[in-house]
């Protein structure tokens, strides 16, 4: 599977999401996901928000996924500690 359709896949189960796949074999997956639906939602609940838009494909197409969830505030708290820490 092609890391696009699997970033369409989230993308379609969570509109208006920020999303990047990655994978250098196209059976194991990074996703890398920033999304207001996970708001006040701990990671397993974040996780399984994404597991669900994959369905059956996870342990078929997808052998592996690492998921990274966060929401807007949190990508732009990380980035602003980044900068000061470059600084």
């Amino acid at each position: 599977m092609h890391p696009n359709q699997v970033a369409e896949l989230i993308q379609s189960a969570l509109p208006g999401a920020q999303v990047r796949v990655e994978s250098e074999d196209q059976t194991h997956f990074a996703a890398h996901i920033v999304s207001s639906a996970f708001a006040g939602l701990r990671s397993v609940a974040r996780h399984q928000l994404v597991y669900r838009a994959l369905g059956e494909r996870v342990g078929r197409e997808i052998h592996a996924l690492s998921i990274e969830a966060q929401t807007p505030e949190e990508q732009a708290a990380r980035a602003s500690v980044s900068r000061e820490a470059r600084s």
